[in-house]
């Protein structure tokens, strides 16, 4: 939750930073492009990485290597005008920092949580971010208007720091107990649902369900991923003809849905099916996309928007548990990267295809093709007895196993 508030102090800061100081859209599109590019070209390297060193390695990796990036930034911001030769390498070294750290950060969960706590755990990492989404833009808001760019960099790199100290509080804690003679975690390797462990090309190959989450995955981010910041305030700026305010609430109300979901999801009694459960959260969602530019008026569209943000949660957090307990331990770090992947490597697709679509059919029919694209990659997936039958935290033979294991 501190790197992500940090972060999204960043992304209000550092616009704000280039185009105050008449750096000009193109240097701005430019670093941008230089944090994205290493973050999605590390994502299947880092998660190998994370398979050989451990989770734990990498992340405090990309902590340290972050807040020193960023502590130059503050520097520079502090100094000089915004200059592409500062910018883009620093740009370079936080994109490829956060690439390092992603898929450590879905496989240190079942590292360190037996199946039974997973879905719960996961829900809690996740309301962490989803809070950070909403705190960090008004904080960062808050912290230029009062002060700068300067100050909101300083932020971030405090929160990397306070990351830093978290992972290393984990750490002190596993060696705590490993003295203690007992080891938390996960059932090992060879009582799990899963497939046995393989080179992660060959699990792609042969098992069925992966195939299926990938696909669902890559549909949902080619269909959504534009949505946001290109679809959405086109649709409030066009036929709602409302501002940057109704834009905002929308936003808001997506990430007040989506807290919801996912805290639901974490209450929620652990699901033998979770898959199938959690398709049916991601069709209400699709149901609800197809009501926001149909329903009355911005109100109605924030009402839609909750929907569509619950459904989101609460299937995410089901179908990322199952994916948890059924992934092979020693190919976790590899299969997380391999799937963030089809979610950050679509979204420039997404988007560039979001804007040909609405500049040519306007926003109002975006919503209800993109809910059918959704859609069909889920229904389609229901279709196969592997994916209804996707292995749950129930199904662990590690379910009814008490938190600690003799070491």
């Amino acid at each position: 939750m501190a790197s992500n508030v940090g972060d999204m102090a960043y992304a209000v800061a550092l616009p704000w930073y280039v185009l105050s100081s008449h750096g000009g859209v193109l240097l701005l599109g430019t670093v941008l492009a230089a944090y994205g590019v290493p973050r999605t070209v590390l994502l299947p390297l880092s998660g190998h990485a994370s398979d050989r060193w451990g989770p734990w390695t990498l992340m405090m990796a990309a902590d340290s290597v972050r807040a020193l990036a960023t502590l130059a930034l503050v520097i520079s911001a502090a100094t000089q005008r915004p200059s592409p030769a500062v910018l883009i390498p620093i740009a370079v070294v936080l994109g490829a920092g956060e690439g390092l750290f992603l898929p450590g950060s879905f496989s240190i969960i079942p590292a360190l949580l037996p199946a039974g706590e997973l879905q719960a755990g996961n829900a809690i990492s996740s309301s962490g971010t989803q809070i950070a989404n909403l705190v960090g833009p008004a904080l960062g808001g808050v912290l230029v208007a009062a002060a700068g760019p300067v100050l909101a960099f300083a932020v971030d790199t405090a929160s990397f720091l306070l990351s830093a100290a978290s992972l290393a509080g984990i750490r002190h804690q596993q060696q705590v107990e490993a003295s203690a003679g007992a080891v938390t975690g996960p059932a090992p390797a060879a009582d799990r649902p899963g497939p046995k462990p393989a080179s992660v090309w060959t699990v792609l190959r042969t098992e069925r369900v992966l195939q299926l989450i990938m696909l669902i995955n890559c549909a949902a981010n080619l269909a959504l991923g534009g949505l946001d910041e290109v679809a959405l305030p086109d649709l409030v700026d066009g036929p709602f003809h409302s501002g940057a305010a109704a834009y905002g609430a929308l936003l808001a109300a997506f990430g007040a849905g989506a807290l919801v979901g996912t805290i639901a999801a974490g209450q929620m009694r652990p699901s033998h099916r979770p898959a199938l459960v959690g398709s049916f959260a991601f069709l209400v969602e699709s149901v609800a996309l197809v009501l926001v530019p149909v329903v009355m008026g911005v109100g109605g569209a924030a009402g839609a928007m909750v929907l569509v943000g619950a459904g989101n949660g609460f299937g995410n957090i089901l179908t990322i548990t199952a994916f948890q307990v059924w992934a092979p331990k020693e190919l976790m770090g590899r299969l997380m990267g391999l799937l963030l992947v089809t979610s950050f490597g679509v979204f420039p697709i997404s988007a560039a295809a979001t804007a040909l679509f609405v500049h040519r059919f306007g926003p109002e029919l975006f919503f209800p093709v993109a809910a059918a694209v959704l859609a069909a990659a889920l229904l389609m997936a229901l279709s196969q007895h592997s994916w209804r039958d996707f292995p749950g935290v129930g199904d662990a033979p590690s379910e009814d196993a008490p938190a600690t294991m003799a070491g």
